[in-house]
C-alpha cells in the first residue's frame, strides 16, 4: 500500500498563538489563545487512554472521499495498528475522524478513533466510538466500539492525528451513485446535538499536492450523541475550548488515483 511522507514546517507555539489569535477574531466575539500545559486527557470529558497529545506529532490521511463517493469501494479496509507502523510510530496514540469498519459492524457508520496502538511492550487500547442511524426511528445512535468489537479497523477514509500521547504544551452505503454535494446531503442524516461535545478535529492549512481533505471533525459525548461535525447552529452562544499541536510530518496512505471534490464538508 503506497505511503508518501512529507515534512511540515513547524512554527513555534508562540508564533502560532499570534496567527490563531488574529484569525479567530474574524469569526468569534471573544478569543483567547495561549500556550498551556495539556490537561490530563484520561479524565472527563475526554476519557482518552493517554494523558496528552504531544511527542513526535504527525498527520495521516488514509484513503479518501473518492473511495466512498460516488459508490463505496468495499475493498478499502484498514487496520489502525498497521497505520501506526506505516507512519513510523508503532505504539502511537491516534485520534481523528473516519469511516467506521463496516467490515466488522456490518454497516456504514461514522467513526471517532481514539486508539493507543500496539507496541512491543504494550497491548493496544481502543477507546473509539461509532455513530449510525437507528433503523427503527431514524435517530442517531452512539456506541463505544470496544463494548462489542475487539479489532482496530477502519475503512474507506480517515484523517488521523498521531503522537506519543505524552503530556506537554500543546448510515448505510448508498446503492445509487452520489455525483454532487446536493445528492450527498440528501443521503446524509443531519442531527442537532446538545453540548458538551468532545471533538477530534484534524486539519491542515494547505494541501501540498496530496489531494488532502483540509478539515475533518468527528465528535462524541457522554450523553449518547456523536458523529460528523457539519455546522454550528448556535453562533451567538456557542463556546469552544480546544487543545492543538502542530504536526511534524504528513503521511499520505493509499491515495486515490482518481479524485473529485464532492462530499468534503
Amino acid at each position: 500500500m503506497a505511503c508518501a511522507e512529507y515534512s511540515f514546517h513547524v512554527p513555534s507555539l508562540e508564533e502560532l498563538v499570534g496567527v490563531l489569535q488574529k484569525g479567530l477574531k474574524d469569526n468569534f466575539a471573544d478569543v483567547q489563545v495561549s500556550v498551556v500545559d495539556c490537561p490530563d486527557l484520561t479524565k472527563e470529558p475526554f476519557t482518552f487512554p493517554v494523558k496528552g497529545i504531544c511527542g513526535k506529532t504527525r498527520i495521516a490521511e488514509v484513503g479518501g472521499v473518492p473511495y466512498l463517493l460516488p459508490l463505496a469501494n468495499k475493498e478499502k479496509v484498514y487496520d489502525v495498528n498497521k497505520i501506526a507502523k506505516d507512519i513510523k510510530l508503532p505504539g502511537a496514540f491516534i485520534l481523528g475522524a473516519g469511516a467506521g469498519p463496516f467490515q466488522t459492524v456490518g454497516f456504514n457508520c461514522e467513526f471517532m478513533p481514539i486508539i493507543q496502538t500496539e507496541s512491543e511492550h504494550k497491548s493496544p487500547v481502543n477507546g473509539s466510538y461509532f455513530a449510525h442511524v437507528n433503523p427503527a426511528d431514524g435517530g442517531c445512535l452512539l456506541k463505544k466500539y470496544s463494548e462489542k468489537y475487539h479489532d482496530f479497523g477502519c475503512a474507506l477514509l480517515a484523517n488521523l492525528f498521531a503522537s506519543e500521547g505524552q503530556p506537554g504544551k500543546p448510515t448505510e452505503f448508498s446503492s445509487c451513485p452520489l455525483n454532487s454535494d446536493e445528492e450527498v446531503n440528501k443521503w446524509l442524516h443531519f442531527y442537532e446535538m446538545k453540548a458538551p461535545l468532545v471533538c477530534l478535529p484534524v486539519f491542515v492549512s494547505r494541501d501540498p499536492g496530496f489531494d488532502l481533505r483540509l478539515e475533518h471533525t468527528h465528535c462524541f459525548s457522554h450523553h449518547g450523541e456523536g458523529g460528523h461535525y457539519h455546522y454550528d447552529t448556535t453562533p451567538d452562544t456557542v463556546e469552544y475550548l480546544g487543545y492543538f499541536l502542530p504536526a511534524e510530518f504528513l503521511y499520505r496512505i493509499d491515495q486515490p488515483k482518481e479524485t473529485h471534490s464532492i462530499g468534503r464538508d
